[in-house]
């Protein structure tokens, strides 16, 4: 009896996942695949081919140019600060935020979300007027020859403003639904803070903070508007790849924009590749997780027989 009606359950729950029509469904999906080829992969397709258009020897030439590869090295410096930066912020705020209940916590959450209803020129201009020449730390930043406008700290704090939502934005759901108990039971055993940090909360948020670091990555790579400001397109010094391709493009050098907008494109491909795989290792995990047997009760030591 129960066999059927675990089947009948099974029937009745595979009708009502395709109560549409067979042509509302294709329909739906021609619709969707369409939107993604028109707005997603002929753009794409695109870049790789006016990157090309001129043979392989001129892809190559516009990737060897000096001023290129200067653009290629400051955008991978300027991730490379901005990552461990925002792993740190990340992992703390979201800590505070989820572990904790203190007076200013809505505060925080909003300060978080903040860059992302702020526009990166805003952000960019706000770095100018705070330590721009003639800015509220200007005239002491000149008179002790510290650049930070218009140099690589000052294209590393508006990148850091731009992205520092990313990773604790992961990790703020994350652990909010994991709750605290772990933690305080191994606190009870006597784990210290970093211990309990280390083996506890750590391996529970890796996959969370694995696909924040991967989005905060890619969006410092390919940061374009607060960047712009606070840089001052000195080509060869402080040109990233997204400011290089636009001066390119506006000398009308338009093979070696394509050629260093399809190098930048394939990073974005490979950080989607990585997304993927570290997507699909956590439901694999997941799903051997939900296969082992449930653990069974210790058996009770035995009472001693009463004469």
């Amino acid at each position: 009896m129960s066999s059927k009606t675990g089947t009948t359950a099974r029937s009745n729950a595979r009708r009502i996942s395709t109560t549409e029509a067979p042509w509302v469904q294709w329909t739906l999906i021609a619709l969707a695949l369409g939107f993604m080829a028109l707005f997603l992969v002929m753009p794409l397709l695109a870049v790789f081919v006016e990157a090309l258009r001129k043979g392989g020897e001129a892809y190559l030439e516009a990737l060897k140019e000096p001023d290129a590869w200067s653009a290629i090295r400051l955008t991978l410096i300027i991730a490379a600060i901005t990552v461990p930066l925002n792993l740190v912020f990340g992992i703390a705020a979201s800590w505070c935020i989820a572990k904790y209940e203190f007076k200013g916590k809505a505060f925080l959450t909003t300060l978080v979300d903040l860059p992302f209803s702020v526009s990166p020129v805003v952000a960019g201009l706000i770095y100018v007027l705070v330590f721009g020449a003639q800015g509220w730390f200007g005239p002491w930043l000149a008179a002790h020859d510290i650049k930070i406008i218009f140099a690589l700290p000052g294209m590393v704090l508006a990148t850091v403003f731009v992205t520092f939502p990313f990773i604790a934005r992961e990790l703020i759901p994350l652990m909010q639904s994991q709750g605290n108990e772990e933690e305080q039971a191994a606190i009870v055993l006597g784990a210290s803070g970093w211990q309990t940090f280390w083996y506890v909360t750590l391996p529970n948020i890796k996959w969370g903070l694995i696909y924040g670091v991967i989005l905060c990555n890619a969006r410092a790579m390919g940061e374009f508007g607060a960047v712009s400001v606070v840089s001052g397109h000195i080509r060869g010094q402080t040109n990233t790849m997204p400011l290089h391709v636009e001066v390119l493009y506006n000398e009308y050098q338009s093979v070696a924009a394509f050629a260093v907008a399809s190098l930048l494109a394939l990073l974005a491909l490979v950080t989607l590749v990585i997304k993927s795989v570290a997507e699909w290792q956590h439901e694999r995990e997941l799903k051997a997780a939900a296969e082992l047997p449930p653990e069974r009760p210790r058996d009770e030591a035995p009472r001693p027989h009463l004469a």
